[in-house]
């Protein structure tokens, strides 16, 4: 089992202290690879948020491959971009449930972005209709996500998805008594509230290395690693869904 990622530490005097204070800004943060389309995406997801008047910035971290041309069209639309080097898991051969899952273990570099103290992660395909700045406001210390829909296709493989299962709304088609215990709570990687921390980047890099990919690739690992007391927070990230929240 991977281990878990402790936000304090114990120091020389037995003090527990912070290992990360990071830095006092925030930002939104979404992630870009290779020369399609999706760059329109961000376009897309920078637009939204100066139309509901955003006070936060939007970074994006991209690949190398990302070329020039779409970079350029990123910082015209007031965007950061912070190039990041992509991260393959041990055993790349494995089957993801989508072929481009694998490259979203690139995302675990924006861990990495110490000069922020807060930052929530968008995918590129996300639009923004209305301010969600409080976002940043949710209470520090906690890694909060939203459930994840068990009805899409790429869940076709599994048990929830042939029974009907919906962790959101567990009591509109419970869990079958003869299949044991309930899943754990399964988020979504597509956005997620986080605290960048050096010391949380190590570990989850050292975490991947001895940890089998999964179907899922990014998503399926983190929550592999987070602790695996979730638990249902009643802020919604996104109208209509229930969230999860666990210390990062």
């Amino acid at each position: 089992m991977a281990p878990g990622i402790p936000v304090d530490v114990i120091s020389g005097t037995g003090k527990v202290v912070r290992v990360n204070t990071g830095g006092s800004k925030r930002a939104f943060v979404t992630f870009l690879a290779g020369n399609g389309d999706y760059v329109k995406g961000v376009v897309g997801l920078a637009k939204g948020l100066r139309k509901v008047k955003s006070a936060y910035p939007l970074v994006v971290a991209i690949l190398p491959d990302v070329p020039e041309e779409h970079r350029e069209i990123l910082r015209s639309q007031g965007c950061i971009v912070k190039e990041i080097e992509p991260i393959y898991p041990p055993e790349n051969e494995i089957r993801f449930a989508m072929a481009y899952y694998v490259i979203n273990y690139s995302k675990l570099r924006i861990w990495n972005f110490e000069e922020y103290s807060k930052m929530v992660y968008l995918d590129a395909d996300i639009q923004v209709f209305e301010s969600i700045d409080h976002l940043f406001d949710m209470a520090d210390g906690f890694f909060y996500a939203v459930m994840d829909c068990f009805c899409e296709k790429t869940w076709s493989h599994s048990p929830q998805y042939s029974v009907g299962y919906c962790q959101q709304c567990p009591d509109k088609v419970t869990w079958p008594a003869e299949m044991g215990s309930p899943p754990p709570l399964y988020f979504n990687a597509g956005m997620f509230v986080f605290e960048p921390s050096r010391f949380t980047y190590e570990t989850l890099l050292q975490t991947l290395r001895i940890t089998p990919p999964t179907p899922f690739a990014g998503a399926r690992f983190l929550e592999h690693v987070l602790p695996k007391d979730l638990q249902t927070h009643p802020t919604e990230l996104q109208p209509g869904s229930c969230n999860v929240m666990a210390p990062p």
